[in-house]
């Protein structure tokens, strides 16, 4: 990581899959402070269970970030889901 860059986080909440096993799913970004001491999280959606896991965003990360494919993490486990944003004048689902 350039030492100009700010320590970045990828916000995460565990969801239960109806099948058993746990689906990691990305709600958030979270950036370190300059006075490394605090962080500050900003969510996309909030989890149901209100629980967060931060993660280190390694290069691998910033890549996927970049072209919009899906989480793997550190451990393997895949997760989370990229979608394109919202465009003035779409039609809300619900």
């Amino acid at each position: 990581m350039l030492p100009t860059q700010k320590k970045m986080f990828k916000v995460l909440t565990a969801v239960d899959k109806k099948q058993g096993g746990i689906f990691w799913m990305r709600v958030g970004t979270a950036f370190m402070n300059k006075d490394n001491a605090s962080i500050n999280v900003y969510l996309d959606a909030m989890p149901k269970k209100m629980e967060l896991t931060l993660f280190e965003l390694d290069e691998n990360d910033r890549k996927r970030d970049e072209d919009g494919s899906s989480l793997e993490l550190s451990n393997g486990a895949r997760g989370g889901f990229r979608s394109t944003p919202a465009q003035p004048g779409d039609q809300v689902p619900f």
